[in-house]
């Protein structure tokens, strides 16, 4: 059944790619983001584009208006290069405006795009390793920085909506969100030094893995509010986990059992349970298997 749903972030890569995959699915979609589209805006009359800064209450309600579903990807995606107070206060400020305005409105569905960095370990000021490998829904959360604070009281944004009335949530928490043209000037790097990248357990999602996740949180039969992470079956090293874990973390982590010998450092078995996920793309298709090297 065809929904008409608002992306937030449009402008950004996750939420650009989002629009197009809802469309590509015969939803109607609004797409918006505090700037004016850009001078190549790909959607022509398929998708309208509102212009709106959803730090401001009104704007949120005013693009909700209508709406079946709402896919919140508009974020400052990441504490490194904002001051703190801007990264939590534009985060939450925003999530809190659009989840208000969707209870308010009538709005059924709400994907709120949280975060990997949750649990409090990948941009942890003091050291903080993670309990167990692969890390799922149930693993502790003690976040440290702002950005990662932000997305956790995200999802108790999301416990509360759900508690007083009848809209249904689900929070993706993606990993490292990797873009065609990534491949290349950003992961083959990260293979030659896998230190870099011991904090997310080696994990990574495709932009159109995760853009196609998204249209399946859209109109998966849940209730209530459902936290699923979202990321590629293997890890980004091309070696088994067990192994990647006891290099770089010794016995201070436990494996936990995988379902294959190079998975991810994240379990996404709830995600197929709960929307069907069922990722396609993998690193070795844009730089083989001899690239970490």
């Amino acid at each position: 059944m065809s929904r008409r749903v608002v992306v937030t972030g449009a402008r950004g890569g996750v939420g650009q790619r989002t629009v197009s995959a809802l469309l590509a699915a015969g939803h109607e979609v609004v797409a918006t983001d505090q700037l004016a589209p850009a001078p190549d805006y790909p959607w022509g009359e398929q998708a309208l584009y509102v212009q709106a800064d959803l730090c401001d209450a009104g704007s949120a309600f005013a693009v909700v208006s209508g709406a079946d579903a709402v896919v919140h990807a508009a974020a400052i995606p990441t504490p490194e290069f904002h001051p703190p107070h801007v990264v939590f206060a534009n985060n939450i400020l925003s999530t809190f405006n659009m989840i208000e305005a969707a209870v308010a409105r009538g709005v059924r569905r709400f994907v709120n795009i949280s975060s990997e960095t949750v649990p409090g370990f990948i941009f942890c000021s003091r050291p903080l390793d993670p309990v167990y490998l692969p890390v799922d829904e149930e693993h502790p959360v003690t976040p440290q920085d702002p950005y990662a604070l932000a997305k956790g009281m995200g999802e108790q944004l999301m416990d509360a909506a759900v508690r007083r009335s009848e809209i249904s949530c689900v929070s993706v928490r993606p990993s490292w969100v990797v873009h065609p043209r990534d491949y290349a000037r950003y992961l083959a790097p990260a293979q030659r030094d896998l230190a870099l990248m011991k904090r997310n357990g080696w994990s990574y999602v495709d932009a159109d893995d995760l853009a196609e996740a998204l249209v399946l949180s859209v109109t998966a039969e849940i209730s209530g509010h459902q936290v699923i992470y979202i990321a590629s079956p293997d890890n980004l090293a091309g070696r088994p986990l067990s192994e990647l874990v006891r290099e770089f973390y010794g016995d201070a982590v436990e494996v936990r059992p995988h379902a294959r010998p190079d998975a991810s450092g994240i379990s996404c078995d709830k995600a197929q349970r709960l929307i069907g996920y069922s990722p396609t793309r993998s690193w070795r298709d844009y730089l083989g298997p001899g690239s970490q090297a």
